[in-house]
């Protein structure tokens, strides 16, 4: 087992190598064959076919970008944290331009969607911090949209265009332009309704057992309109 595994890694390994060196019409099942020291039968076997082994070259960057951020420590300021998130995400994604299209580009498969929604996750934990701390001004799920779509979006757009061509400034510009619109500086006064509201539905999972989940649904409807309806 240890060997197949050893193996599979090794092709996986091969594959990125060629995507990073050569684009994706530079991975063929002759060359990555030749650059992993392996038969084509093996890359049928392990892999089932060419998209089986995309499929596990996009899981093994989803692999890197969490463990990345896994190393990244919060600090007293969430905000902020969201910010070297934002960074670390644009960062990732220009210094593996092939994997990241993979990874983001494309229709979403079954087979590395829970790495997706891993990722996810650790966004929403960003951004709940930021509602706990009273400085969220929309909804959390509105939040993570927004960056994951101009996060995502902004990656995307600097990696199809050449290198001499891009703003180096667009990546820090767009994330301002973002978090100026989900956030507060640090409250004075009084928080609003809307921060109020937004505040306790990024709390409420720490209580588990206290609401029914019907009664959970129905709290997270009615907190989420008082959040939109003060912000309007």
């Amino acid at each position: 087992m240890a060997d197949r595994e050893e193996v599979r890694q090794r092709i996986i390994d091969a594959t990125t190598q060629l995507l990073r060196d050569k684009g994706r019409e530079g991975v063929t099942t002759r060359t990555v064959s030749a650059a992993a020291g392996v038969q084509a039968p093996t890359l049928y076997r392990l892999f089932t076919d060419m998209n089986g082994l995309l499929e596990a070259v996009a899981a093994d960057g989803f692999a890197r970008y969490l463990a990345s951020k896994d190393r990244q420590e919060p600090s007293g300021d969430p905000v902020d944290d969201l910010r070297r998130g934002w960074d670390n995400h644009v960062g990732f994604g220009l210094e593996n331009p092939e994997q990241y299209m993979l990874m983001f580009g494309r229709q979403t498969p079954d087979a590395h969607r829970r790495s997706t929604e891993r990722s996810m996750e650790k966004l929403r934990l960003l951004i709940e911090r930021i509602a706990a701390a009273g400085r969220l001004t929309v909804g959390v799920r509105t939040a993570m949209d927004m960056i994951h779509a101009a996060s995502v979006g902004c990656t995307l757009n600097l990696i199809r265009t050449p290198q001499e061509q891009r703003d180096p400034a667009l990546p820090g510009r767009l994330r301002e332009a973002v978090l100026a619109a989900i956030t507060t500086e640090t409250p004075t006064g009084p928080p609003s309704v809307a921060q109020r509201a937004v505040g306790l539905t990024a709390v409420l999972d720490d209580v588990p057992g206290l609401y029914t989940p019907g009664e959970r649904a129905l709290l997270d409807e009615l907190l989420d309109r008082a959040a939109q309806s003060s912000l309007s």
